[in-house]
């Protein structure tokens, strides 16, 4: 699975008469200078030329970090249940089971089926006892998700927490003593600086390429809520294709120090550059989701723009007279070529408490240079909610420090909590049918209960050996099914009449053939 990302058009360069062995010497000032072509010309300045024939390049050599590399690199293949066909206009026969419960019950007509949708991508091991980094759009509406290591065995994830804002999720595997991949610093990352893509593109399995780093901090306007995105991608020119998304970028010692995410296309495939979220974000992210549920994120309460946007906007089209004052006014103060400016501020601002004033340049965050709005998303991302951190501007020239305390999006300092577990709630253990059982039932799909503790289920009168059919609408053969339609109205995001007041209704029967409907208020 792939999120396209912006079309660009593509421009190719060729260059004519490589050498192989390249060295520089220095040309005095003011000398002529003959060129292997034989033309002559006269330089004002002290130039570098090209010398041939000379000592080779040095080789690089990337087996050991792709054979470090590629056994903690999965494959994920994401897939969505068809909604079930709601219309009757077309059957001729009702069976009263079928018409009761919205299945196809003992003896009942069939009703045609859409299929699944099906999409994969690629994951990074982060941990021995099978946590996985990859993409939210890898897994988004996801209702199975299957992990094959690189070894070929398969394995059943479940879904731990996603941010869509960082386009990243957590994923987790039953297993133990799992190869992973051991985090870098992508902050030391530089432009220039050898990396490789490992991941799954159109479903070839452990494939690695090689680029290098293009830029770093970078924003490519994904999509969605902007004011929300946090955007400062490592840019590379490491091939990646559908099916990358999620995967391992490392540097030449085999660290991670990003999760691939997007290209820029005007096809989908491969064009010249691939974006990754770099692990400074990613694996707090990651962190976030396995503590506490649910990103912990940092504000400082400000607006800000990139230093060399601000040009830009001056000369947009139909630019409103108010905002073209504003911003001629910002510009007036800058007196950098570089940093965030802080345009504005929230409400409720710990940056605005500690003294720092609209116009303000931020050039760096605890001593860490930002060049722009995204470095500064990407340096403050790395913290929570009730750290202080030291903030660098620039004002009219003179450089000033202050600490600012980071709040979360409420203005406080307080650990926001994630959803509840979905198997917490209801308070009970279940397991697909066998197909002896479906035999013996007359059916092909169904969850059993096999166990009851205190919890919603318990308390709606549910015992134990229910077999749960249909849950909102949807056919469940899967304890994972279940669950992830719980979590989805947990999360409020079911999309469906029944999210808004958090109730889930199981429809099933008893061995003994006695069918049940139960209305249950997931509300806490």
């Amino acid at each position: 699975m792939w999120k396209n990302v912006l079309g660009i058009t593509l421009i190719v360069a060729i260059s004519v008469g490589a050498a192989v062995g390249v060295s520089s010497y220095l040309i005095n000032k003011n000398k002529s200078v003959y060129s292997s072509l034989g033309s002559i010309h006269s330089f004002d300045q002290p130039i570098r030329l090209a010398g041939y024939n000379t000592i080779a390049a040095e080789k690089t050599d990337f087996t050991a970090a792709a054979e470090s590399s590629v056994n903690g690199v999965v494959h994920i293949k994401a897939t969505t249940n068809a909604k079930e066909y709601s219309g009757r206009g077309n059957q001729q026969y009702v069976d009263p089971f079928e018409y009761f419960f919205g299945f196809g019950g003992r003896g009942g007509f069939q009703r045609p089926q859409p299929q699944p949708r099906i999409g994969a991508g690629s994951g990074v091991i982060i941990s021995t006892d099978g946590y996985i980094i990859t993409n939210n759009h890898v897994i988004e509406g996801a209702d199975e998700l299957e992990v094959t290591l690189n070894d070929n065995r398969k394995f059943t994830a479940k879904l731990i927490g996603t941010d869509p804002d960082t386009d990243i999720a957590l994923i987790k595997v039953d297993a133990k003593d799992l190869p992973t991949i051991p985090f870098g610093d992508s902050e030391k990352l530089k432009v220039g600086e050898w990396v490789l893509a490992v991941g799954n593109p159109f479903n070839l399995t452990s494939t690695v390429t090689a680029g290098i780093v293009s830029a770093k901090g970078r924003g490519i306007s994904m999509g969605g809520d902007q004011k929300s995105k946090i955007e400062s991608f490592i840019q590379t020119d490491a091939a990646v294709n559908p099916g990358n998304s999620g995967g391992a970028l490392v540097n030449t010692k085999g660290e991670l120090i990003g999760i691939n995410t997007a290209i820029y296309s005007e096809t989908g495939n491969f064009a010249g550059y691939s974006f990754a979220v770099p692990i400074s974000i990613a694996g707090k992210i990651a962190n976030d989701l396995k503590q506490y549920g649910t990103v912990q994120r940092a504000v400082m309460g400000v607006m800000m723009m990139s230093v060399g946007d601000i040009a830009n906007w001056l000369s947009t089209p139909n630019l409103s007279s108010k905002d073209k004052e504003e911003l001629t006014e910002l510009k007036s103060k800058i007196k950098v070529s570089e940093g965030a400016c802080v345009s504005g501020f929230a409400e409720r601002s710990s940056a605005k408490e500690a003294g720092i004033e609209k116009g303000d340049v931020i050039v760096a965050v605890n001593g860490v240079n930002v060049k722009n709005a995204n470095t500064l998303q990407e340096q403050i991302s790395k913290y929570r909610p009730g750290d202080k951190v030291q903030i660098t501007v620039n004002r009219n020239g003179s450089s000033k420090t202050f600490t600012v305390e980071l709040r979360n999006a409420q203005g406080n300092t307080e650990v926001v909590k994630g959803t509840v577990d979905s198997a917490e709630i209801l308070g009970a253990a279940f397991k697909a049918l066998t197909n002896e059982q479906k035999r013996e039932f007359g059916v092909s799909y169904g969850v059993e209960v096999t166990g009851l503790l205190n919890g919603k289920l318990k308390d709606a009168g549910i015992k134990k050996g229910f077999v749960i059919m249909v849950v909102n609408d949807q056919k469940i053969s899967s304890p994972e099914q279940l669950e992830k339609i719980v979590d989805k109205i947990l999360k409020g995001n079911s999309g469906d009449s029944y999210g808004e007041d958090r109730y889930i209704v199981l429809k099933g029967f008893y061995p003994n053939g006695k069918t049940k409907v139960y209305a249950i208020d997931l509300s806490e």
